[in-house]
């Protein structure tokens, strides 16, 4: 184990045994615990779902069908879920009660490419990769010409891309202090 940010050793993580939960998925990504439900949802991209895995009972069950062949998710500070969705191109909030509010499906007045994962910041903000990975791979539809790191803060609405000079931004995470953006490219 390679650790670049010595504050992750504080985390004391990197002995838990890897436990396979399920099979059957064609490509299964975007993990995310929801830790009101103890259960962990993730996406199963082509077969265009989301599974559950109940801690309780060990049980995994189909979650979320359609899912706009969803990919990362994360839950907010207040027990939100967040999704990627490739095929509606766009980042959702599921409310409380189930229904789904859009974060963001344009920059610039221009549909965004494919965003792929998302993390929310304690300040309440969303920070999302966008590469062009649910495209047709010959870029059609493509309206965007860039691969951006955005910025969605709930206060006022507003949708800033904080970095646009990636190759294909892909996971990101926080700093276990929150100060720092990882982003995998």
């Amino acid at each position: 184990m390679l650790v670049i940010d010595p504050s992750f050793n504080a985390l004391r993580v990197f002995n838990s045994p890897i436990q396979r939960l399920h099979t059957g998925t064609l490509w299964a990504e975007g993990p995310a615990w929801c830790s009101q439900g103890r259960y962990l949802v993730w996406s199963d991209i082509p077969n265009d779902r989301q599974l559950r895995y109940i801690e309780d009972d060990g049980r995994v069950t189909v979650f979320r069908s359609p899912s706009n062949n969803s990919n990362g998710n994360t839950f907010d500070h207040q027990g939100r879920q967040i999704s990627c969705e490739h095929r509606g191109r766009r980042v959702v909030r599921y409310e409380h009660d189930g229904s789904a509010t859009v974060i963001a499906d344009k920059y610039d007045g221009k549909r965004l490419n494919s965003p792929n994962d998302v993390v929310a910041h304690p300040d309440g903000s969303y920070w999302f990769t966008d590469p062009p990975y649910g495209l047709p791979s010959d870029g059609s539809g493509r309206e965007l010409d860039r691969n951006h790191v955005f910025r969605f803060d709930p206060r006022d609405g507003s949708l800033t891309s904080v970095a646009d000079d990636f190759e294909g931004p892909n996971g990101l995470c926080f700093s276990p202090d929150e100060r720092r953006l990882y982003v995998a490219d």
